[in-house]
């Protein structure tokens, strides 16, 4: 650790790349381009959900959403991690026209009647993984929190004599805690904290939506409970959120930077729109976030930069 709060380049350096900018660019491009050959049933989540084979042999899932918002909440989220420079951890998304007479379609039109998918739907595909595991909570957020006692800090003086596996695997859950307090994402750590009032094991057990690449490097999976729906429900899954986040005081030090930076500009909605609205064609069809969203963000952004001034403080 480098200044009592960040972690060290030389530790950065160890964590696996995750999706390269280039490599999610250059199958972002591929997949829109390409049609889809097959839909099958299962692997993907809801049965609403599909794994879709495309013309070039790539795979992907394609999330069809109960209502629009989970869609949008995914793209908004995938979006954000990139403004927040973590983009690489989550597979590389983007949207999709249901036309059913289109030329991305025709091949599964017999599919999609079977699929019940609304025609002019959005839907989101997302790139194919394969040989992912599953991931249980390492300390403070695992066992500790299993036996019913606080969340213990991860700071710089909890780590002496932690081996280099965990603390590469550290920096990234770092990076997901101030990510889904961002996102207001319900659906990961925070639902699996909420189940310990009946379940006291559950910590034990897999995190929801969090994978592990062959590599070591977490994917941070299936996002769409973030800025919308999980916007709405802050009353119910903020006295989880918080003392997540609170529980954090190791931070990356590029992640620290561009909050210190949305936090100076007050620019966070400003530039997940603008990075949006560049790089995802079909960004109109589900629109953005409405004006009392775009200043929750702004308000939690500005809470984790506050949060971090106080573990410099400490």
């Amino acid at each position: 650790v480098e200044r009592g709060i960040f972690w060290s380049r030389e530790l950065e350096e160890q964590v696996p790349p995750g999706f390269a900018a280039e490599e999610a660019a250059a199958w972002l491009s591929a997949a829109r381009a390409a049609r889809v050959a097959s839909l099958e049933r299962g692997g993907c989540g809801r049965s609403s959900n599909r794994l879709a084979r495309l013309s070039d042999g790539s795979r992907a899932c394609v999330r069809y959403g109960i209502n629009p918002e989970q869609i949008q909440g995914e793209a908004l989220s995938y979006h954000l991690a990139g403004v927040l420079g973590m983009q690489e951890r989550l597979p590389p998304m983007a949207l999709a026209l249901v036309e059913a007479r289109g030329r991305q379609w025709e091949p599964v039109r017999e599919e999609l009647r079977g699929s019940h998918w609304a025609e002019g739907a959005v839907v989101s595909l997302t790139r194919w993984v394969d040989n992912l595991t599953a991931v249980v909570a390492p300390a403070p957020w695992g066992a500790e929190a299993g036996a019913g006692r606080r969340l213990q800090p991860l700071s710089a003086g909890e780590l002496v004599g932690l081996p280099p596996s965990q603390l590469v695997e550290l920096v990234q859950w770092s990076d997901l805690i101030l990510f889904d307090y961002l996102t207001a994402n319900f659906d990961r750590l925070v639902s699996n904290l909420f189940s310990l009032q009946w379940d006291p094991r559950v910590m034990r057990r897999a995190t929801s939506n969090l994978l592990r690449a062959p590599d070591g490097g977490l994917v941070f999976m299936d996002n769409e409970a973030g800025l919308v729906h999980g916007y709405r429900l802050l009353a119910m899954w903020d006295p989880y959120n918080e003392p997540l986040l609170r529980s954090v005081c190791v931070f990356r030090e590029g992640t620290a930077r561009r909050v210190a930076e949305l936090h100076r500009r007050r620019s966070a909605a400003a530039e997940l729109r603008r990075r949006y609205r560049a790089r995802e064609p079909l960004w109109a069809r589900l629109g953005f976030l409405s004006e009392r969203q775009a200043e929750l963000l702004q308000a939690r952004v500005d809470f984790v930069h506050r949060h971090i001034a106080h573990c410099r403080a400490q």
